[in-house]
C-alpha cells in the first residue's frame, strides 16, 4: 500500500478514534460510539497489514481468533458486578503489551526502523524506556486493582512505614536508569528500569483504600493509554500515538472530574487513598446507634403514597443483580402517578459510571436517570428517598465530622428527605470502612435484606 493512502486511512481511523470517545460520553449515543472504535480499529489493523513489507498473515489469524474467542466468551459470561476487575485486567494486559513491544524493539530495532543493535538511536532508547516503565507501572497495578476489586486480597489500604518515601526513591532511580540506558544501550539497565517499574506499579496501588477505586480504575486507564502512546513513538506509528494520547488525556481528565467529586486532590489518591488506613471511631455523636427495621410493605405502603420518590443506587445493588427488578418496582410507582427518579454519585460502585451500565441494562429511561449535581437539591422536596446498596457516598458525616476519613468528600443529601428508606444486607460499614450515622436518624427505616429479594417483595406488595 502507498504510504500517503496509509497515512489518509489512519487520520480517517483517527477521526473514528474521536467520535467513538464523544459517542461514549453519554448513554444515548454510547452504542454509536461502540461502533466508531470498532470500524476505527478494523481499518487501522487493516492498514498496518498492508503497510507492512512481511506479513505472517497466519500468526496474525491465529492471534486475531484465539484472542477473539476469549474476549468473546469473557463479554458473554461477564457479570455486570464483575465490570471494574475485568477494566482493570484489561488495563493490565495493555501494560503487558508495552512491555514486550519495548523488549521486542529494544533486541530488534531494525525490524523497527530505529537503528542496529548496539546503535539505535538515544530518542527511541528514551521513547521505549518510557513506553517500558510506564507500561510495567500499569501491568502490576491493574493487577493489584484486580485482586482487590475480586476479592482476593483485602480491599483496606496497605501501609508502612517510609512508603511514600520509598516510592519517590524508586521512581528517582528509574529515571537515573532510563539516563543510563540512554547513554550507554545497557541490558542492565533496560530490565532494572522494567524491574523497578513492575515494583512501582504494585507499591502506587497497595495503600489506596475501596473508597478512591473508582478514582483507580479511570487513572489505570489514563496510564494504559501513555504506554500506548510512548511505544506508539518507537513503532513510529502516528495513529498508535493519537489513540494513546487519546486514551490517556481522557483518563486522566475522567480522574480529575471524579477527584473534584470526592473533594479530593489527585495527588492525594496516589499517595495513599483513603479508607482503611483511617478506620478509627469517627469524632461524631452518632446518638443511641439504635435503628428502626422494616418490611416490603411498609416501603411499598409509603412509597405509593408519595409524590416524589428518589432512588439512590450503589454498590449493594450492582452485587445483588436488582437493576430489573428496581426497574419494574418503579414501573409499578409510576403506574400510581408517583414521579420517580434516580440519582447517581460520581464514584457509586467501583468504577466509572457503574451505576449507568446498570440502570441502562435494565432499560432505565435516561431521563430519569440525574448526577449528583443535578438532583441533590430535591432530596428536601420529595416524599422518599429509596437508597438501595449505597452507604459511603450517603453518609452525612462527610460534610460535619473532621474527623471521619470521607470528610470534605461531596454526597447525596438523602437525610434531608422526609421518609428514608435503606436496603442493606446487615448494618455492617460500607467498602470505606466507615459507619453512617444516616442509619440512626428518626427518618430512617433499615430494610435488611439482598437488594434483589427486597425488590421483589415490594413489588408483589404493590401488586397485592
Amino acid at each position: 500500500m502507498d504510504q500517503n493512502i496509509a497515512i489518509l486511512l489512519y487520520l480517517v481511523a483517527s477521526v473514528f478514534f474521536i467520535l467513538a470517545l464523544r459517542g461514549l460520553s453519554h448513554p444515548e449515543s454510547s452504542r454509536a460510539g461502540n461502533r466508531y472504535g470498532i470500524a476505527g480499529m478494523i481499518l487501522a489493523v487493516v492498514t498496518t497489514l498492508a503497510v507492512l513489507p512481511e506479513v505472517n498473515y497466519v500468526l496474525i489469524l491465529a492471534g486475531i481468533v484465539i484472542g477473539g474467542a476469549i474476549g468473546a466468551v469473557i463479554a458473554k459470561k461477564i457479570e455486570m458486578t464483575a465490570l471494574p476487575q475485568l477494566v482493570a485486567a484489561f488495563h493490565s494486559l495493555v501494560g503487558l503489551a508495552a512491555v514486550f513491544v519495548a523488549v521486542a524493539a529494544f533486541y530488534n530495532p531494525a525490524a523497527y526502523g530505529i537503528g542496529q543493535t548496539g546503535d539505535i538511536k538515544v530518542a527511541s532508547l528514551i521513547e521505549m524506556s518510557i513506553g517500558a516503565a510506564i507500561g510495567a507501572i500499569t501491568f502490576t497495578g491493574s493487577i493489584i486493582a484486580f485482586a482487590k476489586l475480586q476479592g482476593v486480597m483485602s480491599g483496606k489500604p496497605i501501609v508502612f512505614p517510609m512508603q511514600h518515601w520509598l516510592n519517590l526513591g524508586l521512581g528517582i532511580l528509574t529515571l537515573v536508569f532510563i539516563v543510563w540506558l540512554s547513554a550507554s544501550e545497557s541490558d542492565l539497565a533496560f530490565w532494572l528500569i522494567v524491574v523497578l517499574s513492575l515494583l512501582l506499579g504494585l507499591l502506587i496501588i497497595i495503600p489506596i483504600g475501596g473508597a478512591d477505586m473508582p478514582v483507580v480504575i479511570s487513572m489505570l486507564n489514563s496510564y494504559s493509554g501513555w504506554a500506548a502512546a510512548g511505544i506508539g513513538f518507537t513503532l513510529q506509528n502516528n495513529l498508535l500515538i493519537v489513540a494513546g494520547a487519546l486514551v490517556g488525556s481522557s483518563g486522566a481528565i475522567l480522574s480529575y472530574v471524579m477527584c473534584k467529586g470526592m473533594n479530593r486532590s489527585f495527588f492525594s489518591v496516589i499517595l495513599g487513598g483513603f479508607g482503611g488506613e483511617t478506620a478509627a471511631p469517627s469524632g461524631e455523636d452518632m446518638g443511641d446507634r439504635t435503628h428502626r427495621e422494616g418490611a416490603a410493605a411498609d416501603a411499598a405502603y409509603m412509597m405509593r403514597n408519595a409524590e416524589k420518590v428518589i432512588i439512590v443506587p450503589g454498590y449493594g445493588f450492582a452485587v445483588a443483580q436488582a437493576q430489573h427488578a428496581l426497574r419494574e418496582m418503579a414501573d409499578l410507582l409510576k403506574a400510581e402517578g408517583v414521579d420517580v427518579k434516580y440519582a447517581i454519585h460520581p464514584v457509586a460502585g467501583r468504577m466509572p459510571g457503574h451505576m449507568n451500565v446498570l440502570l441502562a441494562e435494565a432499560n432505565v429511561p435516561y431521563d430519569e436517570v440525574f448526577e449528583m449535581d443535578e438532583i441533590n437539591r430535591e432530596f428536601a422536596e420529595s416524599d422518599v428517598a429509596f437508597v438501595i446498596g449505597a452507604n459511603d457516598v450517603t453518609n452525612p458525616a462527610a460534610k460535619t465530622d473532621k474527623a471521619s476519613p470521607i470528610y470534605g468528600m461531596p454526597v447525596l443529601d438523602v437525610e434531608k428527605t422526609p421518609q428514608v428508606f435503606v436496603v442493606k444486607r446487615s448494618m455492617a460499614s460500607g467498602y470505606a470502612g466507615v459507619d453512617n450515622p444516616l442509619f440512626y436518624m428518626d427518618n430512617t427505616m433499615m430494610l435488611l435484606s439482598d437488594a434483589k429479594k427486597m425488590c421483589e417483595g415490594i413489588v408483589k406488595a404493590l401488586g397485592e
